[in-house]
């Protein structure tokens, strides 16, 4: 998504996340446990979220069965939790207050679609 598509997503996920996800499932916040206060900032955590509110909204919502909220508890919110408050996931070194950018790991300039290299010593 981009523009004002992602916009309005962005806004969704930011009401669901502030409104629902915290405050029923967001725990204290330590150093095994991490959480940031900018978590929109984090490419990673915005996909899994979004993710995370899909399926609330599929397993929660009218027309869900009964099992819908137990399956979102055991297969979506655990793992997703889980891997987010990792202490090498999405928010290792963020501190309350304090967001870190995280660095891309780096790629090889080379053109993975292009020709191959020539044979040779490498």
């Amino acid at each position: 998504m981009e523009g004002a598509a992602y916009a309005q997503a962005l806004r969704g996920l930011t009401l669901w996340t502030h409104n629902v996800l915290l405050p029923v499932y967001g725990r204290e916040v330590t150093s095994t446990a991490p959480w940031c206060s900018r978590w929109w900032q984090h490419p990673e955590a915005v996909a899994q979220l979004h993710g995370l509110w899909l399926a609330w909204a599929e397993l929660t919502g009218p027309g869900a069965g009964m099992s819908g909220p137990g399956n979102w508890h055991r297969d979506y919110l655990q793992p997703v939790m889980s891997a987010l408050r990792d202490p090498m996931g999405s928010f290792a070194g963020c501190k309350p207050g304090a967001h870190r950018t995280k660095e891309v790991p780096p790629v090889d300039a080379a053109d993975p679609f292009g020709p191959p290299p020539p044979p040779g010593p490498s």
